[in-house]
């Protein structure tokens, strides 16, 4: 019988956190870890830092993967950011939780005290979590502008940004979506954005939302400028030239002044909902995933016969290098039917000229640079090596412009469902770098396949 495993997207808020800033609030994110095993933790994700706040309700959701018949052990770690580092070690910890997924899910809201450590509590700040299965694959794309929002700086007019609430079955209003500030204007347009229709709206078309929009404070206090409450039927009238319009209302004016109309107008110019396909859509209607090896041959590599060299083939007979062909590699060619895949090199002396050369065919046949599977790189790899001389300087665009242009012709053709554009990979620098893809998600899907396979080879030579 196969798992029952969901993909549930957490909300966490945070109330009372420590304040660890000299003249200022914290700047606080939340990690989360799942415990893998001999009491080592792992990141799963993180969200947006949010500035000079004590009582932060984080936009960005935390999505994890669900086995009933597991005990997944999660982490919530918060820290106060004040640099642009994405290490941590160097941050001061507000506190964290320990507990299950299992228990988060059973509970409408599962809240807990925060602690430094086990047993000493981090002030009087507690976290919140809330858990959302995803069951939709839909998202909704939006684009709005205000008109003659109110002025609420002494100094200048006002910096907007709008928040996006839906309300949960308890009745309060969950945030699903935070823009951007745009500094000093009465009469923004924000930059187009989508949100996830679960996310959204949890699929009910009907569903309260409740759109804030506010005038952006640097320490935190931010001031509303006013509000409306509507629905995804309402906001899907939009479009096709034909903006919606909606009221923005400070409810305090309305109360204090009986001549008070509104404190701007909130226009929405285009609600769309489109379907985000996964990696698994895309792999079974028949796409094909390509990749090309570029292989950095510049001296910085150190001398291949030396054991310090990325270079240097170990007398078990791998290397740097090799490791990462085939971390690469044996992920990417059960999505390829030829198995052909172009291999490259850069910044070496090659013969018979000897001349510096930034593309240039691993096999040496420049019109037919294909390598039979990961084996076939492999094999031409270890073959040209002792045949060339390292030097420089480090110039991969020659590669990434063949390849841009190839990914072109296949698209003109129409032989590829995605781009004939490969996930081109800087083995030197352990670094995978994608070019181009049309589809995001699937990109994303298959990094996360290669992390893991790399992670599992890096593990097993180190050991």
């Amino acid at each position: 019988m196969a798992g029952c495993v969901s993909r549930v997207e957490l909300s966490v808020s945070c109330r009372s956190l420590l304040d660890r800033d000299l003249g200022s609030r914290s700047d606080p994110l939340c990690v989360l870890l799942q415990e893998v095993g001999g009491g080592r933790w792992a990141e799963l994700d993180r969200t947006e830092r949010i500035k000079n706040c004590q009582n932060p309700e984080f936009c960005k959701k935390l999505v994890v993967d669900y086995y009933f018949e597991k005990v997944q052990k999660l982490k919530f770690a918060v820290y106060d950011i004040d640099n642009k580092s994405f290490d941590l070690n160097d941050d001061d910890y507000l506190g964290g939780i320990e507990c299950t997924l299992g228990q988060i899910v059973s509970s409408l809201v599962f809240t807990r005290p925060l602690e430094l450590k086990q047993g000493k509590p981090a002030g009087k700040g507690t976290i919140a979590i809330s858990a959302e299965e995803i069951k939709d694959t839909r998202v909704v794309y939006l684009e709005i502008e205000a008109q003659n929002l109110d002025k609420k700086d002494f100094l200048g007019k006002s910096d907007p940004f709008l928040e996006f609430y839906k309300q949960n079955d308890a009745g309060t209003w969950q945030l699903v979506y935070r823009s951007e500030v745009i500094k000093n204007n009465l009469n923004p347009c924000w930059r187009k954005f989508s949100v996830p229709l679960q996310t959204f709206c949890g699929g009910d078309f009907n569903k309260p939302i409740k759109v804030q929009c506010a005038d952006h404070d640097s320490d935190g206090s931010h001031d509303l400028i006013g509000s409306f409450e509507t629905n995804l039927t309402q906001l899907q009238k939009a479009g096709g030239g034909s903006p919606v319009e909606f009221e923005c209302i400070h409810p305090e004016k309305k109360q204090k002044k009986k001549s008070y109309r509104n404190s701007g107008i909130i226009r929405i110019k285009s609600c769309k909902l489109e379907t985000e396909y996964s990696f698994l859509d895309y792999v079974m209607g028949g796409c094909q995933i390509n990749f090309t090896v570029g292989v950095d041959f510049t001296g910085s590599n150190g001398d291949p016969k030396s054991p310090d060299s990325l270079h240097y083939i170990s007398p078990d007979g791998i290397n740097e290098y090799l490791i990462a062909i085939w971390s690469v590699g044996s992920v990417v060619q059960d999505y390829d039917t030829d198995k052909l895949f172009p291999a490259f090199g850069f910044g070496a002396q090659v013969p018979p000229s000897w001349q510096v050369s930034h593309e240039f065919a691993l096999n040496f046949n420049p019109n037919n640079p294909y390598c039979q599977g990961i084996q076939g790189i492999v094999d031409a790899y270890r073959q040209i090596l002792p045949q060339i001389r390292l030097y420089g300087p480090t110039n991969f665009s020659p590669i990434i412009n063949h390849v841009a242009r190839f990914a072109a012709h296949s698209a003109q053709r129409g032989t590829a469902s995605m781009e004939r554009s490969p996930i081109w990979t800087k083995l030197g620098k352990r670094l995978l770098m994608p070019l181009s893809c049309r589809c995001p998600s699937l990109l994303l899907e298959l990094v996360k396949l290669i992390s893991k396979q790399w992670s599992s080879l890096m593990e097993t030579t180190v050991s």
